[in-house]
């Protein structure tokens, strides 16, 4: 059974002093693949070192919305440079981030998103979205570009928005979170998934899943995170696990069978 962490972010300095131990570790503990999605370049490029270095690993290269401030037409022409690169499986993480005061103006990230939409139409690519407090714009943004496929990241947006990404072939992401107590619409979100457009991240080392809360998250905690789903969608744990790595893999084009 084994298990497809298809959200981490090694290349964190949050991993620094230890990034090489863990990242060893994982596959003795289950997890079998990883993508480490780039929020910029520099850390794109990080995320692809680290596939080349550990066999288990995959990256994604993108910008993310947090991140885009200064962007330029050149940073797309590298983007697409770092999507030649065997391990690079999808375009992310990018989208739209109205969360905080001090993030771009919403125009610009807009506009930052649509570019790397497009190159992931061009390109073949699937995508990797986040959407934090801007789901109205990111939904209207995505019908835009109806050849696209990809998941949203740890997903917290409404039913009906899940139902209207469901109908689109859209996979959603399940984090951490969906173990904390306020976990309120989670359960039905999932409910309405089907199997095979579940994936389950860690975002680590962000968003810890109970009763780790609080602490680093890594890989080798994504197990709580499964329970959870399978328990929700009346399945075991093990068959949670060997679906939503088939989907990873079928997602990200990752080879091998599944």
């Amino acid at each position: 059974m084994p298990i497809f962490d298809t959200h981490a972010h090694y290349d964190s300095s949050a991993f620094n002093p230890d990034r090489e131990a863990v990242l060893a570790a994982l596959p003795e503990a289950g997890v079998a693949l990883v993508v480490d999605p780039g929020c910029d370049l520099p850390t794109s490029r990080a995320a692809l070192a680290l596939a080349e270095q550990f066999p288990h690993v995959y990256a994604a290269v993108g910008i993310h919305p947090e991140d885009c401030a200064g962007y330029t037409d050149a940073d797309l022409d590298a983007l697409r440079q770092l999507c030649r690169h065997d391990k690079a499986v999808a375009i992310g993480e990018i989208g739209l981030d109205y969360y905080w005061a001090e993030n771009p103006p919403r125009e610009f990230q807009q506009q930052v998103f649509r570019r790397q939409l497009e190159l992931a139409l061009e390109l073949d690519m699937p995508v990797i979205i986040h959407d934090r407090e801007a789901h109205g714009d990111c939904l209207a943004i995505v019908r835009e570009y109806p050849g696209l496929r990809g998941v949203f990241h740890c997903f917290s947006g409404s039913p009906e928005m899940a139902a209207e990404l469901l109908k689109r072939g859209w996979y959603l992401g399940f984090d951490g979170p969906i173990t904390y107590k306020n976990a309120k619409r989670a359960p039905e979100v999932a409910a309405m998934t089907p199997l095979d457009r579940i994936l389950v991240e860690t975002d680590s080392p962000y968003m810890t899943p109970v009763p780790f809360r609080g602490k680093r998250n890594d890989s080798r905690y994504l197990p709580y995170v499964l329970e959870k789903l399978a328990e929700w969608k009346g399945v075991t744990t093990e068959e949670m696990t060997d679906i939503t790595f088939a989907n990873g893999k079928r997602l990200f084009g990752i080879g091998g069978p599944v």
